[in-house]
Formats: structure tokens, C-alpha cells, sequence
């Protein structure tokens, strides 16, 4: 968390909107608060923001749709707000974009930790990888350049990748031809501790990352699932400095 981190709050609740504004204000944070999908439009073409926390059930357009059209043009940090904590609306936070999610009622600090846990997250490569060491990292026609952190495909075409799904790749490519499991995977993303028994947002972001690279998931060519152990990144991966 830097000085400067500005943190968008979409919420129809006032008095959720009033008790988050004052709460991160005094954790240092710059808040601005909005209800809806428009108030979200334009508080984003006024301003930048370094993350959005977007409450799932909004009036007029909800969090999945506004989610899934801000992924589409920006990599900033999303963290849903869920009005149950059921497995599923978990799965479609993270399957529209992303980056975490929390359900109501929560416990204010428990939402901080989650804001500085994926504005680190952001903000760091996976662990052991480091930008000096690795600027460019190109498999089968694919570049991902770590500095810009732009993914090309073999046509020259820029895909657009969340957070999540840039750490992600990260990580396989780093440890591509090592079987990884998913409690592996979760540690390296997210911190040891951090997995919950059953959660399933590791499966979901690896189908994320495999639509990204127009993986087909019945028979994938790039993240091939191993049965009863985990992931592998199956094609070789070069690394220049």
C-alpha cells in the first residue's frame, strides 16, 4: 500500500458506503463511494483508481455485468462483495474477473487485509521471478513481456489479462513441465494459509487463463490438468533477461 492508493467503493448501501469511506480513510487510503454502475462510469473517467470493490447486487446493472465490462478494458484490482457466501457466487465473481471476493456481513478489517493482500499481489511477480531475470518469457509464438506485462499471441495480438490472470501465467511459465497442485498454486499467488477446503477459484482461474490463450479445455495444449495432482504449463518456455 502506497500513500497514494485511491480505492473505488460501489455499493447501494449508504451506510455501507459511509462506514467503508470513513473506515479505509483512516487506514490511509484515498475512498470515493458511488451506488451504482453510472456513478462507477464516471468516477472512472474522472479519476484513477488502484482497486474497486463492487458490491455483487447493485440496482440497474449488477456487480457480474459491471465486473465482466470493466475487465474487458482495464486490469484494475476487483474485489466482489457477495450477499451470500455460497460456492457459487464465488465462482462467478472470479469467473467474470475478479480478483477476490468477500461475503456479507464482514468485518471491515477483514476487507482491508483483503485490499492490502491483492494490491501486493498486483504489484509483485510470483515469487523467484523477477524482472531482471525475466523480461520476456515466449512459448509456442506467444511473448509475455513482464514490464508492460502485455501478453502477444503468435498473430500479434495484445490479449488483455486481469491481475490474477497475469500472476497466474507467471507462474507457469516459470515452472513450466512441473506438475503444480492447486494448494501449490494458491501459496505461490495468494500467501501459505490462504486456501479454503474445497474452494475451487485456482480451477476457475486457470479455465480464465486457458480462454485467454484459446486453449481448448477438453484437450489443452498449454495447461494440461493432471489427474489427482494438479496443472502443468506442457509447452517449452524460453526466458530472456
Amino acid at each position: 500500500m502506497t500513500a497514494s492508493d485511491h480505492i473505488l467503493v460501489v455499493d447501494d448501501d449508504a451506510e455501507i458506503r459511509s462506514l467503508l469511506s470513513e473506515y479505509l480513510q483512516r487506514e490511509g487510503f484515498k475512498v470515493a463511494a458511488v451506488p451504482d454502475g453510472r456513478s462507477m462510469d464516471e468516477a472512472l473517467e474522472d479519476r484513477h483508481f488502484d482497486l474497486v470493490v463492487l458490491d455483487l447486487m447493485l440496482p440497474g446493472e449488477d456487480g457480474i455485468s459491471l465486473c465482466k465490462r470493466l475487465r474487458a478494458k482495464s486490469i484494475v484490482p476487483i474485489i466482489m462483495l457477495t450477499a451470500r457466501g455460497e460456492e457459487a457466487d464465488r465462482i462467478t465473481g472470479l469467473e467474470t474477473g475478479a480478483d477476490d471476493y468477500l461475503p456479507k456481513p464482514f468485518n471491515p478489517r477483514e476487507l482491508l487485509m483483503r485490499i492490502q493482500s491483492v494490491l501486493r499481489r498486483t504489484r509483485t511477480l510470483p515469487e523467484d521471478v523477477q524482472p531482471e531475470q525475466a523480461r520476456h518469457f515466449r512459448f509456442s509464438g506467444w511473448t509475455l513481456d513482464t514490464l508492460t506485462r502485455q501478453l502477444t499471441s503468435p498473430a500479434s495480438v495484445v490479449v488483455s489479462l486481469s491481475g490474477a490472470e497475469y500472476r497466474l501465467l507467471c507462474v507457469f511459465l516459470y515452472h513450466a513441465g512441473q506438475v503444480l497442485s492447486r494448494d501449490q498454486l494458491t501459496e505461490m499467488l495468494r500467501g501459505r494459509g490462504s486456501h479454503m477446503p474445497f474452494d475451487r477459484s485456482i480451477d476457475v482461474q486457470v479455465s480464465r487463463l486457458r480462454q485467454r490463450l484459446g486453449d481448448d479445455g477438453r484437450v489443452p495444449a498449454f495447461i494440461r490438468t493432471v489427474r489427482g495432482e494438479g496443472y502443468v504449463f506442457a509447452m517449452p518456455v524460453s526466458v530472456e533477461a
